[in-house]
C-alpha cells in the first residue's frame, strides 16, 4: 500500500528539515510582532525571549509591524501608533540590543510596500486561500468586521516583510510552518520570473510554552486575561489572587495536585528549583495554601519584570531619547530596504527613469 502524507504533512517535515542546519555565521535573523495592544508574558516566551538568545550569535532584524496591525484594528490608527511606541520601548527595556540589531516600525519603511506590490501581482488567490489561520478566522472576521482584503493578504505582506531585507532565517513556531512556506512559495516564483536571488527564508523553531490567562482560559489579549509583560507590582498581585488554581482544593485543608493548577505552570517558568521543591509536595499535603503559593509567585514575577519596567518607564518618560533610537533604527531599515528594491527594479526592468 502505498503511504500517502497530506499537503500540511510534507510541509512540516521539510520545514523540520531546514531547520536541523544551525543557522550559519553572517546569517540575518528577520522577525516582529503586531502593535494591537500591550505585550504579555506569552509574547515574551514566545518570541522576544529567543530573540535575546539569538541576538548572542547573529544579526537580527526586529520590526514593530503596525501595517500588520492595521488588518484587525483600522478603525483605532492612534491606538495602533500608541502600541507600536511602546512596544519599541518594552523590547529594548527587556534588552533587545538597538546597536548590534536593526529595530524598526514596519510603516517607517516604504520601500515594503513597493515590494509588497510585485508580490500580490505573482501570487494566486488560492495559495492565499489555503492559509490555515486565514480559514479558521474567516467566521470571527467576518463578525468583527474585519473581512478584509489586507487581512486575506496578510501572508502575501509578510513574504515581503523578509525579503526586503533579505532575511534569510525566522524564528517560527510550529503552528506558522504554512505561513513560512507561503513565503518560500512566493520569494521562489519572483526569483524565478524575475532572475532575482532573494534568499528564501528558512525556520528557526521555539518552543512555546502553554500559558493559561487570569482567568484560567488560555492567554489572549481577546479575553483581557493575559499578563502584561511590564505590568505594575500591584496589579500583578491583583490578578494573581483571582486566577483559579486546582478545583480540588476548596478549603485550605484539602490537599491539591499542582499539575492541575494553572498557578504552578507559572512557577515552573519564573520560580527557582528550590522554590518548586517548596511548592510541589506543599500543595499536594496541604502544608501551603493556594495564597501562599500565589504571593511566592508574585513576588518572583514582579523580580524578573522590575528592571524592564523601570527601564520602559524612563525611555517613555524621555520621548526625544526614544525618538533618536526609533529614528536610527528605522533609518537603517530603510537603507537595507533600498538595496534590496534598487535590485528588484533591475530584475523587473522597473529601474528606468523618465
Amino acid at each position: 500500500m502505498t503511504d500517502s502524507k497530506s499537503s500540511s504533512d510534507l510541509q512540516v517535515e521539510k520545514a523540520k528539515a531546514d531547520a536541523e542546519a544551525k543557522p550559519k555565521p553572517g546569517s540575518l535573523i528577520m522577525s516582529g510582532m503586531r502593535s494591537t495592544h500591550h505585550l504579555h508574558i506569552g509574547n515574551y516566551f514566545g518570541a522576544l525571549k529567543q530573540w535575546l538568545d539569538l541576538q548572542a550569535d547573529y544579526r537580527g532584524i526586529y520590526g514593530v509591524m503596525n501595517w500588520h496591525a492595521m488588518t484587525s484594528r483600522y478603525k483605532e490608527p492612534h491606538d495602533v501608533a500608541r502600541f507600536a511606541r511602546e512596544i519599541y520601548a518594552e523590547w529594548i527595556a527587556w534588552g533587545l540590543d538597538h546597536e548590534k540589531n536593526v529595530i524598526f516600525v514596519q510603516s517607517e519603511v516604504p520601500e515594503l510596500l513597493e515590494l509588497n506590490m510585485y508580490f500580490l501581482m505573482l501570487t494566486p488567490m488560492s495559495w492565499a486561500e489555503r492559509v490555515p489561520t486565514w480559514k479558521d478566522a474567516e467566521e470571527d472576521a467576518k463578525a468583527t468586521d474585519t473581512h478584509n482584503l489586507g487581512r486575506f493578504m496578510y501572508p502575501v505582506l509578510q513574504a515581503a516583510d523578509i525579503a526586503i531585507y533579505r532575511g534569510t532565517h525566522v524564528p517560527i513556531g510550529h503552528d506558522q510552518i504554512a505561513h513560512l512556506e507561503l513565503s518560500r512559495e512566493i520569494i521562489r516564483r519572483f526569483n524565478f520570473l524575475y532572475g532575482g536571488n532573494l534568499p528564501e527564508p528558512k525556520p528557526i523553531f521555539s518552543e512555546t510554552p502553554t500559558l493559561l490567562g487570569a482567568d484560567g482560559r488560555k492567554m489572549s489579549k481577546s479575553y483581557n486575561n493575559a499578563f502584561h509583560l511590564t505590568q505594575e507590582a500591584d496589579d500583578v498581585v491583583k490578578a494573581l489572587r483571582a486566577m483559579p488554581t486546582d478545583p480540588a482544593r476548596v478549603r485550605r485543608t484539602d490537599p491539591g495536585e499542582p499539575t492541575k493548577c494553572p498557578v504552578y505552570s507559572y512557577h515552573k517558568l519564573f520560580s527557582s528549583t528550590e522554590d518548586l521543591a517548596w511548592v510541589e509536595p506543599g500543595c499536594r499535603t496541604a502544608g501551603i495554601g493556594c495564597g501562599d503559593c500565589k504571593m511566592r509567585l508574585a513576588g518572583n514575577l514582579n523580580a524578573k519584570m522590575a528592571e524592564p519596567r523601570e527601564k520602559k518607564k524612563e525611555l517613555l518618560a524621555n520621548p526625544d531619547q526614544l525618538d533618536a533610537i526609533i529614528g536610527d533604527g528605522c533609518a537603517r531599515a530603510r537603507k537595507a530596504a533600498g538595496e534590496t528594491l534598487k535590485s528588484v527594479r533591475e530584475w523587473t526592468g522597473f529601474a528606468g527613469t523618465w
